[in-house]
């Protein structure tokens, strides 16, 4: 018998969502970027907003819950990501460690990371609006995981 694990994902995708299933999955993803203007000095402000979308939606339709996940995991990661640039940026404007090609290059790398991610979402909420499932590499065996009835 095969786990719950892997038959999750197949049910997803032939799932024909209602309307307010998609308008709901498509919020999950929008939430961190609206929340971007307020949160974007503060990575946990993000997650936070996420989180919460998430908690509220938790009694949802496996749909909601599992897209609403997808998001709440991809904004952990970009909360650790966004987290240790800001801690090397203010150890390295009080002094305490000093700005090196590393430190460029790591700046540079998290601002492509937040850009292909805000894209990523703005994708994955027009689509899922649209009743597609997207499917993103790693946090959707992650999503599968945590969303899945025991």
């Amino acid at each position: 018998m095969e786990s719950l694990q892997n038959v999750m994902p197949e049910y997803i995708e032939r799932y024909k969502p209602r309307e307010d299933e998609m308008e709901k999955a498509s919020n999950g993803y929008l939430m961190s970027v609206m929340v971007i203007m307020a949160g974007m000095p503060l990575p946990i402000i993000n997650l936070l907003a996420t989180a919460a979308f998430y908690l509220f939606n938790r009694k949802s339709t496996y749909y909601v819950r599992w897209h609403c996940m997808q998001a709440l995991l991809s904004q952990l990661t970009i909360m650790v990501v966004n987290s240790i640039a800001l801690t090397w940026t203010i150890r390295a404007f009080t002094g305490q460690v000093p700005f090196t090609d590393k430190y460029f290059a790591y700046v540079v790398l998290v601002i492509a990371l937040n850009i292909i991610e805000i894209t990523l979402n703005i994708i994955a909420a027009i689509r899922v609006r649209k009743g597609i499932h997207v499917s993103y590499f790693f946090w959707s065996e992650l999503a599968d995981f945590f969303t899945a009835k025991r």
